[in-house]
């Protein structure tokens, strides 16, 4: 699973490197998708599906602030990694499965509604980022599709915790750059957020934002392409109009479909998003 994993995540950030040029394709390819795979979600028999939409579906958003080959040169090391990780898990012995009850399926109309309500979030959040022509047009999209969640509780507590963890990430990241560190002691930093980020994996608080920020954010300005602020300033408003039009999405598609705003998949996924660290 880990490589499949790493293959989904690897794809999807080419596949949004290859329509970035073009930004009125992106952004109706991240509509269509984001459509097309919540539809999925709801034939129990595609097991795939829910992996392309809660973790692919931000990645495609992401890989719109990339260029082919450096998304090409992600996507190949997301999958050796994920190749490295299986190979590693092989030495440890085989522990029984977790017995998890079946699901019951989901509405195809539910789901219809969660997948128009994220591809608008989505796609909005792509137009926003090219109509600004900011360095990473991507962020918003991505910021809006990793917050989105069915149940509208969860998608609150989702959009606060991820203000919240990149702001602080990127506070952490001016704070180290402003001591010009040294690359063996930025190679300790990355090393240190790396396990953090692995540490906390499982915290039912949504941190993750906080160590992918701290990390993205400290090499963007050890480049020193763009002072710290405008990456700080950069990161942080376009997460918060991630999370803004996320919300707005959610607030408006379900009333105009008639679908409740916490609906049955919702509460299916809730508890296992609380300690998910997408």
């Amino acid at each position: 699973m880990a490589v499949v994993v790493g293959a989904v995540a690897g794809l999807n950030i080419v596949i949004g490197s290859l329509v970035a040029p073009f930004p009125v394709a992106a952004v109706v390819t991240i509509f269509a998708l984001c459509v097309a795979a919540a539809v999925l979600v709801a034939d129990p028999n595609r097991h795939l599906a829910p992996l392309i939409l809660m973790l692919g579906m931000p990645l495609l958003g992401v890989g719109l602030s990339e260029p082919p080959a450096t998304a090409l040169s992600a996507g190949a090391l997301l999958l050796l990694g994920s190749i490295y990780g299986w190979l590693v898990s092989l030495i440890w012995p085989d522990r029984p499965g977790i017995q998890r009850p079946a699901k019951a399926a989901v509405p195809r109309r539910v789901m219809l509604a969660y997948g128009i309500q994220i591809g608008i979030a989505g796609a909005a959040g792509a137009a926003l980022g090219f109509a600004l022509d900011v360095d990473h047009p991507g962020w918003a999209c991505a910021a809006a599709l990793l917050i989105s969640r069915p149940d509208r509780a969860l998608l609150d507590a989702r959009s606060i915790g991820r203000i919240l963890s990149v702001f602080l990430g990127a506070t952490a990241a001016c704070v180290v750059a402003a001591f010009h560190p040294s690359n063996a002691v930025f190679a300790a930093v990355v090393l240190v957020v790396i396990a953090g980020a692995a540490g906390t994996a499982g915290s039912r608080w949504y941190v993750l934002p906080f160590f992918t920020t701290l990390l993205v954010l400290s090499m963007l300005i050890g480049d020193e392409t763009e002072s710290a602020t405008h990456w700080f300033l950069e990161r942080v408003a376009l997460t918060l109009a991630g999370a803004a039009l996320a919300v707005l999405a959610a607030w408006v598609v379900p009333r105009v479909m008639a679908v409740p705003g916490s609906t049955a998949v919702g509460s299916q996924k809730s508890n296992s998003d609380q300690s998910s660290g997408t």
